[in-house]
């Protein structure tokens, strides 16, 4: 993981949000037609409404969270679904930690 991209995704309040979002997608957003809240991730569109943004520039966060290793995508018919990635959020802590 590379700790500069992860600490430049975490410096926006908007990606911030996201992640806390994610990690209880059940009580954040409404139940979506297509994929599982828990097992699948949060669709994209649905994230972006949540936000009050457009859906590219909703598109833009994820993506930048993505690169950093903060969360996944995955996609299901037309839509792409996110999750957080545990592993790489806990590698990132372990950086922290070591690194102050």
């Amino acid at each position: 993981m590379d700790l500069e991209l992860a600490l430049r995704a975490l410096a926006n309040e908007r990606r911030l949000r996201i992640l806390g979002w994610l990690k209880d997608p059940a009580a954040e957003f409404p139940p979506q037609v297509d994929g599982c809240l828990i097992k699948d991730g949060v669709c994209g569109l649905n994230i972006a409404r949540k936000l009050g943004v457009t859906q590219p520039t909703a598109s833009e966060h994820l993506k930048i969270l993505s690169q950093a290793g903060l969360i996944r995508g995955k996609r299901i018919k037309q839509w792409t679904f996110y999750k957080r990635d545990e592993p790489g959020i806990k590698a990132l802590k372990k950086m922290l930690s070591s690194n102050l």
